[in-house]
């Protein structure tokens, strides 16, 4: 009974973060290895348990993402594919081979993350001075998108984390409409791998059932609540998370 409140509290607490910043896996994967779930299977299991507080997250930003339709389809469409793609490879691939570059990817989409705006800068700038630059640049975002959402169907954690990061580099600089394409790209992903999950049978229904409910919970409620926010304080709360899960998986991994 102690094991099925901790996985609601945890799964509260992941949709939470999930909606706001990203990082809820780091809570609720861990939750799941903590009950006894294998890490292969709490991996897979994480992802469905997460996949609720990710879809009543996206609803709540409807409204935003529907001023964003054509964009929000294509990327739909780009992120089932890599989801499918990510979730086929972990099924084929040890997780100890992935788990030590973890941290350096971390490192790499916070810094992406604080940094993205200059990039998008010079991006842009190379786009005016190059007769095919505007094309090379989308090029350029589709396949990091896609390779982004390979990685999410790979392993969740993180992924809300690297997909704000891309945003900014792709040019967006609302944060209320880069966590409604958050929701969207996380969902899209996670729909996609779970049906190779499930073909597997690699979901632990009973631990999952209850983390999605709390993150279906927290998801929701959490989206409305960061509407309104200032921007400001939610890039600052986004910055602060991922520099502390970085620091946590480096010392996870090599500590």
């Amino acid at each position: 009974m102690v094991d099925y409140l901790l996985l609601f509290l945890a799964g509260l607490a992941g949709g939470v973060l999930n909606s706001v910043a990203g990082g809820g896996s780091f809570v609720t994967f861990p939750a799941l290895v903590f009950a006894g779930v294998p890490p292969l299977i709490a991996n897979a299991t994480n992802t469905f348990s997460s996949c609720a507080g990710y879809l009543s997250g996206a609803y709540a930003f409807r409204k935003r993402l529907f001023e964003h339709k054509k964009e929000a389809t294509f990327t739909v469409l780009l992120s089932l594919v890599g989801g499918a793609i990510g979730a086929y490879l972990l099924l084929k691939t040890p997780e100890s081979s992935f788990e030590v570059a973890i941290p350096w990817l971390l490192l790499f989409a916070t810094a992406l993350f604080i940094f993205g705006a200059k990039a998008n800068a010079l991006l842009r700038l190379h786009s005016d001075k190059s007769k095919y630059g505007n094309q090379s640049t989308a090029v350029f975002l589709y396949l990091l998108l896609l390779s982004i959402t390979i990685y999410g169907g790979f392993f969740n954690a993180g992924l809300g984390i690297v997909v704000l990061s891309y945003l900014t580099l792709a040019g967006h600089s609302n944060i209320h409409v880069m966590n409604g394409m958050k929701l969207l790209v996380s969902s899209s992903v996670s729909v996609a791998a779970i049906v190779w999950f499930i073909l597997n049978d690699s979901i632990a229904w009973l631990e999952g059932s209850v983390v999605l409910v709390g993150t279906l919970l927290g998801g929701y409620f959490a989206a409305n609540f960061s509407m309104k926010v200032s921007q400001h304080h939610l890039r600052t709360f986004v910055i602060v998370m991922s520099s502390a899960i970085t620091i946590y998986f480096f010392y996870h991994t090599y500590g």
